[in-house]
């Protein structure tokens, strides 16, 4: 064997070596994102069982906001909806108006101090509060690594592998500008 051969063995071994790892790095990525996104559907999915909860203490109480009430449960099914479909555009609206329905409905429990007394309805807002923030703390795991995939499937020689073997940009889970603004408390309880 020539040495020009042996040298260009190991430079293609070498290259396929390569190939091997930026591959198993793109896939590691991928379900890093895959893991980020069942670690937030595990909480919505806990959220939207506690609401009906939440929602029928509270109506025992409040007879006479049954628009507050409805509104929580639409946004419930709203948030249901895009996270099954997986629309991080639709799901990131839904938990804007899920998140003011909550903040208005919380608010108006302060007019009803038989309600805030509840044991119940203490520890379902407690419970829901824990779940809006686990959510929150998730969605930026999930925001970097998918972050992480997209870079690395748009940088060289990485998006060579990447455009030949099908890698996706995935989408990240972003809110309205209303949900990112300060909450005016004020307005909550008027």
């Amino acid at each position: 064997m020539s040495i020009a051969l042996i040298v260009f063995l190991a430079l293609l071994g070498a290259l396929v070596l390569y190939s091997v790892l930026i591959y198993n790095n793109l896939v590691s990525l991928k379900h890093a994102v895959t893991k980020a996104w069942a670690n937030i559907d595990v909480l919505l999915k806990q959220r939207h069982d506690e609401l009906p909860k939440l929602v029928e203490t509270c109506r025992q109480y409040m007879k006479f906001e049954q628009e507050t009430l409805e509104r929580v449960i639409s946004a419930r099914n709203q948030v249901q909806t895009a996270r099954e479909s997986h629309n991080m555009q639709g799901l990131g609206q839904a938990e804007s108006v899920l998140r003011l329905g909550l903040g208005n409905l919380f608010a108006l429990a302060e007019d009803y101090p038989e309600l805030k007394a509840d044991q119940t309805f203490q520890h379902l807002q407690t419970r829901i509060s824990g779940l809006e923030n686990a959510i929150a703390d998730r969605r930026e795991f999930y925001n970097e690594a998918v972050n992480a995939n997209n870079v690395r499937i748009e940088q060289f020689p990485d998006v060579i592998i990447a455009n030949n073997f099908g890698f996706k940009a995935a989408e990240l889970l972003e809110f309205s500008e209303a949900e990112k603004a300060d909450v005016d408390m004020k307005a909550l309880f008027t």
